[in-house]
């Protein structure tokens, strides 16, 4: 995820006209977009950028988008990205067959690149609900995106903008667990260097925020591992 907050599309199409077409739409949506020709870098780049969701082109060079589904639904850690397969092959046991390896959503080309937009949004909002504005709630705890207000107990929270955005990721994914590295991508942004103790320093002033009307401390502390809520 971007500093300024937008989600990343990893966006895997070898042909130039069309990667260049879908990479400004997804732009004006509001996507940082990371671009790959072929299936092998798109694996490498996934492990670098930990996209949002990932736009992927069956008929690829190297490695075949199937072949990329299939891997990355295999591993714990990017089981759970979303996955719209691309693919000129209309019949219905291909479109089987992508569903079955994994894909989140199968669109066969020529296809509508609105739709296409309306469907990378709508697998967006499964797994990053704040970014539709979607109130987030956990225990007594709510999280309102559009107006940027926590409330806990009903009780209006004071939060900076980094402890904002710290909790929304984690309230996103309850149970979680995530690294220092992962909240730092996910809260600070791939384009700027910041120190992993600083995330140490922003998770206290959190805590000390969500309790300052009392409360357990709901963020739990896993040792050698990171954070997560609850």
């Amino acid at each position: 995820m971007a500093q300024d907050g937008r989600p990343t599309v990893l966006l895997v199409e070898d042909e130039p006209a069309q990667r260049e077409v879908l990479a400004y739409n997804l732009d004006a949506e509001g996507f940082r977009v990371v671009p790959a020709d072929n299936g092998e870098d798109a694996l490498i780049l996934v492990e670098e950028e930990a996209p949002d969701i990932i736009i992927l082109d069956w008929m690829m060079p190297k490695l075949s988008g199937i072949e990329v589904c299939r891997r990355l639904k295999m591993r714990p850690e990017t089981r759970g990205t979303p996955i719209i397969m691309l693919s000129a092959r209309a019949e219905e046991v291909d479109r089987i067959r992508g569903l079955e390896t994994g894909a989140d959503d199968y669109v066969i080309k020529p296809y509508s690149v609105l739709e296409l937009m309306a469907r990378t949004r709508a697998q967006l909002r499964r797994v990053r609900p704040s970014t539709a504005g979607v109130v987030l709630e956990y225990g007594d705890i709510r999280l309102d995106p559009e107006t940027h207000r926590v409330y806990r107990s009903d009780k209006v929270l004071k939060l900076g903008p980094t402890e904002f955005r710290l909790l929304t990721t984690l309230m996103e994914k309850p149970g979680r667990v995530w690294s220092r590295e992962q909240l730092l991508d996910r809260v600070w942004g791939r384009d700027i260097y910041v120190d992993t103790r600083t995330v140490d320093v922003h998770v206290g002033r959190l805590r000390k925020s969500l309790m300052q009307f009392g409360g357990e401390d709901p963020v739990r502390t896993v040792r050698g591992a990171g954070y997560a809520l609850g």
